[in-house]
């Protein structure tokens, strides 16, 4: 992945609501969800949500289809796998990661997961 499809794909990512929706697609897994179940369970107008959906297209972390009448949203898994390795491409400084050597999370007081 080049730098700058990076960061299209990390701002895109920089917002609560299409933070939320991306994880809801990758939870949905391949087959994705049609857009008003998604508006559905962000509890949001379609209307709003359509411009978030479209800045997640625009940075190919969603991808669509027509079913019928419904619009299905998918995670590009592809992109998001592309992202991750990107970010994790010099990990550990090149050597592999080992559970010893691993970050560990330091919980923050008030800081809810």
């Amino acid at each position: 992945m080049e730098t700058n499809n990076a960061l299209t794909a990390l701002a895109a990512l920089a917002h609560a609501v299409r933070l939320k929706v991306f994880r809801l697609l990758v939870q949905a897994g391949p087959q994705g969800l049609p857009a008003g179940r998604i508006a559905e369970l962000m509890e949001m107008p379609a209307s709003s949500l359509s411009f978030h959906l479209k800045e997640l297209h625009r940075a190919d972390l969603l991808s669509s289809r027509q079913e019928g009448r419904s619009i299905i949203y998918m995670a590009h898994f592809e992109t998001m796998n592309a992202l991750l390795g990107f970010l994790t491409e010099n990990c550990c400084g090149g050597e592999p990661c080992l559970p010893d050597v691993a970050c560990h999370v330091v919980e923050i007081p008030g800081n809810k997961r």
